[in-house]
């Protein structure tokens, strides 16, 4: 069995007056966000021995304040694929995973993240709806696959095991909340 654990970066200044939109930093909320998220990360024993990342600074940053939460190096290795990826990229980034990574992070933007979930779990599963809804900055999304390799990870044939939201978690960290 293999998991996926899909992590969308945290929300992102737009007024920093940066020439690109890679450069785009988090702002105060998202820093707060990540950091939450990497402790409910480690308060429910989730262990990576994978992790893929797009490179653009503010999933660098989403990252860092995980770690900060969560307590424990997640050491990325970055690729560049995965910065505004379509679903198709991210799903030749999943089949291009390690053999022997079992339990796999990918962090990385919408909307192909959720446009991901939405192609690997069947309609009518348990929690897809709420992706189907949003899936917010700072979100994670847990799928796990009856696959011995990565590259038998295909459409519909994922089981959402966990979705999580910032707002889940402190509900400060929800919409319209500064």
């Amino acid at each position: 069995m293999k998991t996926l654990t899909l992590l969308r970066h945290a929300k992102s200044g737009w007024d920093d007056p940066v020439a690109r939109d890679f450069d785009r930093p988090l702002n105060p909320k998202g820093q707060r966000a990540a950091a939450m998220v990497g402790r409910h990360m480690k308060a429910l024993g989730l262990a990576f021995d994978h992790v893929v990342a797009s490179p653009a600074t503010r999933v660098a940053e989403t990252l860092d304040h995980v770690r900060q939460g969560y307590g424990d190096d997640l050491a990325p290795v970055w690729d560049q694929r995965i910065y505004l990826a379509s679903t198709a990229t991210l799903l030749d980034v999943v089949h291009d995973l390690p053999v022997g990574a079992e339990h796999v992070l990918l962090a990385g933007h919408n909307p192909g993240l959720e446009e991901l979930v939405l192609l690997l779990v069947p309609d009518g599963a348990a929690l897809r709806d709420e992706v189907e809804i949003k899936f917010p900055t700072a979100t994670l999304a847990e799928m796990t696959f009856e696959t011995a390799a990565w590259d038998g990870v295909k459409a519909g044939k994922g089981t959402l095991t966990r979705f999580v939201r910032p707002r889940d978690l402190d509900p400060s960290l929800g919409p319209d909340t500064p």
